[in-house]
């Protein structure tokens, strides 16, 4: 009589960095109905997420754009810088068109709109774990034209020329943050503020801090 073999069920180990409670809720409430899947660990900020991804050491980490504190492009990078091989699936209310190719540049492997069902990440988790990217289609298209088309960008607005941390400060001036507070929120000096403010003014053609913060306004309110 041949005994039955028992066939160990390897967990997947998933970090969550997002600000909304309700959204981290939601993401382990559907990750329990897989026996596979564990949510070992979450964050709201870059600071608690470093701690956390550190100590349980992920398989995944699913981040949003903007976080409590920092935004999770820096934490990709930071991450990224002192482990090439972690996976990150940006998990955003953000629209790809600005933020997909960042992401995936600062070494995100998958980009999924918070537009879509709570269902589809867990494709894409399943599609990051076989080693492939989750990217949308006109996402792949706009990257092979980028690859094929000579670097040519079209359709580049001025803001598509502000570096991650230049639109991470021109994203909370239009949020109505200080500037004092945007130095807290992304440790750093006000000075180093301020130095971006002026080069955002210059690269989007802007006269003054009025102008600026009318932009990123209206920008913002673009966004939503």
């Amino acid at each position: 009589m041949s005994e039955a073999k028992v066939v160990a069920l390897s967990t997947v180990k998933i970090v969550v960095v997002d600000d909304h409670p309700a959204v981290r809720e939601a993401l382990e409430a559907r990750c329990r109905l897989h026996a596979d899947l564990e949510i070992c660990g979450e964050a709201d900020n870059v600071a608690d997420a470093l701690k956390v991804i550190h100590a349980t050491k992920p398989d995944i980490i699913i981040t949003d754009i903007t976080l409590k504190e920092g935004d999770g492009i820096d934490l990709i990078k930071r991450v990224r810088g002192r482990d090439p091989n972690a996976r990150f699936l940006v998990w955003s209310m953000h629209g790809e068109d600005l933020y997909a190719e960042r992401a995936l540049r600062a070494g995100a492997v998958g980009y999924l709109s918070k537009d879509q069902a709570t269902a589809q990440i867990l494709d894409a988790i399943r599609t990051i774990l076989a080693g492939k990217m989750c990217i949308s289609q006109s996402m792949r298209e706009k990257l092979l034209r980028r690859t094929y088309g000579g670097g040519k960008k079209p359709d580049q607005s001025p803001i598509d020329g502000l570096t991650d941390r230049e639109l991470e400060v021109f994203r909370l001036i239009g949020e109505g943050v200080k500037t004092q507070e945007i130095a807290e929120r992304l440790h750093v000096s006000i000075k180093t503020i301020e130095t971006h403010r002026d080069r955002i003014k210059k690269k989007l053609g802007l006269q003054d801090g009025t102008e600026l913060i009318r932009r990123a306004v209206l920008w913002g309110s673009e966004q939503n």
